[in-house]
């Protein structure tokens, strides 16, 4: 579904609102259940993907809140309507945990993840930050803000001086041929790379300009709806891994200032096999 154009239907800054209380829903679901993680249980989905019932409640809860303000809404869920169709009149894509493991372990680096589309057209979005409290927000056309002040994309040019974000294939190991050159092309022309377990909060470091560039190979819609919106309102591009503007769907992501995408584009091509 393409993300560039804004179209008729419920106001942005309404389905904004609901996006936002949702997420804060969730959040608090979330921090209560950190404060007793040895009694929380884990489920395997596939190999190193885990889900726990604290996923499921966070997603239980946006759904309830969304679908009390839109009641025509689709919810597309990771864990409990993972193939609704996200280009229906009104859809919500939704992520409750992004960075499952990293809360499992208690690492501080996990979020909610809300995107609001309207016939596949993104038009709000907000990245929650639940362990620092961070809440990232945007609306089509109407730029990007953390905690309400407004945010844009680094500005620096120089890829030695960049710090690039990524995500490891760890779902689907056979991708590591093709990423590992990747990586090894990136670490050695930049300042460094950065690999934190959420790619919700990677795209909103790039909005923000903590990181000048993202990529990572096997990402969902929900994973990403919300950051795109992000990084794009704060001046930022981001596309599939052959430059082609970014899709809600499931596959690779290259995320940046105009210039590090650019960079990024151009050693990701000539790296892979």
């Amino acid at each position: 579904m393409d993300v560039q154009a804004k179209s008729a239907g419920p106001e942005n800054d309404a389905l904004l609102d609901a996006c936002v209380s949702a997420a804060k829903s969730a959040a608090e679901i979330i921090a209560r259940a950190a404060a007793r993680l040895p009694t929380i249980r884990w489920e395997t989905k596939k190999g190193s993907d885990f889900v726990s019932d604290v996923d499921r409640a966070a997603e239980e809860a946006i759904r309830d809140i969304v679908l009390d303000r839109f009641p025509e809404a689709v919810i597309v869920g990771e864990e409990l309507s993972p193939s609704a169709p996200a280009d229906a009149e009104i859809a919500f894509v939704v992520d409750p945990l992004d960075g499952t493991t990293n809360f499992l372990h208690g690492y501080p680096e996990y979020a909610v993840s809300i995107a609001a589309l309207c016939r596949g057209e993104l038009r709000a979005g907000v990245v929650f930050n639940v362990a620092s409290g961070e809440k990232f927000t945007a609306t089509a056309g109407g730029g990007a803000f953390l905690n309400g002040k407004r945010i844009g994309v680094s500005q620096i040019s120089d890829v030695s001086r960049s710090l690039i974000g990524t995500g490891f294939p760890f779902k689907r190991l056979e991708l590591l041929p093709e990423y590992i050159p990747q990586f090894g092309a990136v670490m050695r022309s930049t300042s460094g790379i950065r690999r934190a377990g959420s790619a919700a909060l990677d795209l909103a470091a790039v909005a923000c300009g903590r990181f000048d560039g993202f990529w990572e190979l096997d990402l969902a819609p929900w994973d990403v709806a919300a950051g795109v919106l992000l990084v794009r309102e704060a001046g930022g591009l981001v596309t599939d891994l052959a430059g082609n503007p970014a899709k809600i769907n499931f596959g690779g992501f290259v995320a940046g200032n105009p210039a590090i995408h650019s960079w990024l584009i151009e050693t990701l091509t000539r790296a892979s096999p």
